[in-house]
């Protein structure tokens, strides 16, 4: 399957190909980086809930924008760079410190057009 996010006409997918589409340039690889903090606060409130256990909302929602902002400057970064799409799109994480985290959204920037001699369905057999 693949995960997709449109951005108008700029298509972002996990996959190595767009079913009906055909490559026409490899720009080469794009990345986007975001480096976040909860603030003292937040940690504060998060370290708490961590001694009763379960899931940490205040991190989730962090970590959930942080890769939102990471594949937008992605996107930028290929658009910039004469792509309108990104093949093969990852996440990479790492701690900083105790306090920082950075997120990184990274793929192949590629130029593709429809192919129409290809067909749009995908077949696993």
């Amino acid at each position: 399957m693949t995960n997709s996010k449109n951005k108008g006409d700029f298509l972002v997918v996990t996959t190595n190909y767009v079913p009906g589409s055909r490559i026409t340039s490899v720009i080469g690889p794009v990345f986007g980086i975001i480096v976040r903090s909860r603030g003292l606060g937040g940690n504060i409130v998060a370290g708490l809930r961590g001694l009763v256990g379960g899931e940490i909302d205040e991190y989730t929602e962090m970590l959930t924008e942080a890769r939102e902002h990471a594949i937008q400057r992605m996107t930028e970064e290929a658009q910039k760079s004469g792509a309108n799409a990104v093949l093969d799109m990852r996440f990479d994480s790492a701690d900083i410190g105790q306090v920082m985290t950075e997120v990184v959204a990274y793929g192949t920037g590629v130029v593709i057009e429809k192919d129409a001699s290809k067909a749009d369905a995908v077949s696993l057999r």
